[in-house]
């Protein structure tokens, strides 16, 4: 009885003295008070349990050093000076027609110390029948280099189609790089990093994980990069499956929207991929075959935005911000995962009590069913306010996408959730043109034909039963 006694008050003060240690921790390094208060509430709460999961999935060990791996290149530090004065024209017509939007590309530049760079060509891919054969055929023709980076690298037969051209490519003497993130290299077998590696091909893993519980299962790379000479660019929200190549009719088609880029702006794209490689590999990729000289070849105005649990700690979310303060007209949100922290809610219904037109298009049924209990307990928010919610019909809509004034475009990897916005890697671009807006918005027009609108009173009549289910759901959103 004694040994009993004695093992019990061990255990007792060691949970105590680990639960004071999560506190103190977590008030320390945690910015968001409400993660703050799960977390100590947890570590109090559950005995030994909560610590463990604290210590598992609440502690951002990436500790990236940017003066380490952050590589600066001058041509990004200002305006580039081989602007014509055609290029710089256009700057004062911008300056004079969108002064708002004039302050926002001021933001971007702020929080990424990244010039906003002209002479870019920007297409849009619909679904991997578009992108893919483009992305492939690229690979085909590269000459010097190729570098890949994306979240899912499926063994299917999609992934085939690159994998044969990755491998092809390394035969004729092409330096490859492969960078796959470790869950999402493991959504299929056999794993596609180890077969490239056997086929010769340099390939990594992502923050490899060896455990049932992963310890990084929250930070993951969600990027998707591939650069073919360090010349072609490709980005978005596509992974490497065949899911999304509908014409494969697969048996969980998936709609999404990928882009071709050409200009200046490709090299911030190779850069993003030299920093994660790096990270990963220790290697760092360097001179002409990876970087050369970029010509100007369109009208865009871009700049990459990256984003991380790291140094880059919520710039996206940042920029988000800055965009709705910036907006005058219109606001068009495309998002499979929608989960809006409070400053995200309040800067929504502030544009749109200020008049702009606010429209949020969103799957009907989404692939994660929590997600979508916890974003339908959120929208009456919005709804209350002026924001219009639409519901896409499937296949289901993995696009993300955002055009402000029918000017400004973000384009990238970003979910509205705090999985994107918070804990993974992600990659973004912002396009200041005109046309490209254009483009984006007739595709999201073609959305808004099959699209039902939801309304308030629907959010309201739900039954007491689904309320508590989708407000329990809500109660997750930091982790889902």
């Amino acid at each position: 009885m004694q040994n009993i006694i004695s093992w019990g008050s061990v255990l007792l003060v060691a949970d105590v003295a680990m639960a004071l240690g999560v506190t103190i921790h977590a008030i320390l390094w945690k910015r968001d008070s409400r993660s703050v208060i799960a977390w100590v509430g947890l570590a109090w709460l559950a005995p030994l349990l909560g610590t463990c999961a604290y210590i598992c999935f609440g502690i951002n060990r990436i500790q990236r050093k940017a003066h380490a791996l952050k590589r600066k290149n001058p041509k990004h530090d200002g305006l580039d000076p081989r602007l014509s004065e055609a290029h710089l024209q256009q700057v004062e017509q911008f300056l004079e027609h969108y002064p708002s939007l004039a302050g926002l590309a001021m933001a971007g530049r702020n929080l990424t110390e990244r010039a906003l760079v002209a002479g870019n060509r920007v297409e849009a891919l619909v679904n991997g029948d578009e992108a893919y054969p483009r992305m492939i055929a690229a690979i085909d023709q590269a000459q010097q280099s190729v570098s890949l980076l994306s979240y899912i690298f499926d063994s299917d037969r999609s992934g085939e189609a690159f994998f044969a051209a990755l491998v092809a490519a390394h035969e004729r003497g092409v330096a490859v790089r492969v960078l796959v993130d470790d869950i999402g290299s493991k959504y299929s077998r056999p794993n596609m990093v180890r077969r490239l590696r056997q086929a010769g091909v340099t390939a990594a893993a992502f923050l490899p994980t060896r455990i049932p519980l992963p310890r990084y299962a929250n930070l993951r790379n969600h990027r998707k990069i591939l650069v073919v000479d360090g010349s072609l660019g490709f980005t978005g929200g596509t992974n490497i499956r065949e899911g999304h190549q509908l014409s494969l009719n697969p048996k969980h088609p998936v709609q999404c929207l990928h882009f071709e880029l050409q200009g200046p702006i490709v090299s911030q794209l190779q850069d993003v991929f030299a920093t994660d490689w790096s990270f990963t590999t220790g290697e760092q990729l360097h001179g002409e075959s990876w970087f050369p000289e970029q010509p100007l070849v369109g009208d865009v105005w871009a700049r990459g935005i990256e984003d991380g649990p790291d140094e880059d700690f919520e710039k996206l979310s940042d920029l988000i911000v800055a965009a709705l303060a910036s907006a005058r007209h219109r606001v068009r949100i495309v998002t499979p995962y929608f989960l809006p922290n409070a400053s995200l809610i309040q800067a929504l219904n502030v544009a749109a009590l200020r008049g702009v037109a606010v429209e949020i298009y969103l799957p009907a049924a989404n692939n994660i069913a929590v997600v979508q209990w916890a974003a339908m307990a959120q929208l009456g928010q919005l709804l209350e306010k002026g924001c219009r919610v639409h519901c896409t019909p499937p296949p289901f809509d993995h696009t993300k996408l955002m055009v402000v004034d029918d000017m400004w475009s973000f384009i990238g990897s970003t979910n509205w959730d705090p999985r994107s916005l918070r804990l993974n890697f992600e990659f973004n671009v912002e396009c200041y043109d005109l046309k490209l807006a254009r483009e984006l918005n007739a595709l999201m027009d073609a959305k808004a034909t099959e699209a039902r609108e939801v309304t308030l009173a629907e959010v309201h009549r739900r039954g007491l039963l689904v309320r508590l289910r989708d407000g329990a759901a809500r109660l997750l959103t930091p982790y889902l």
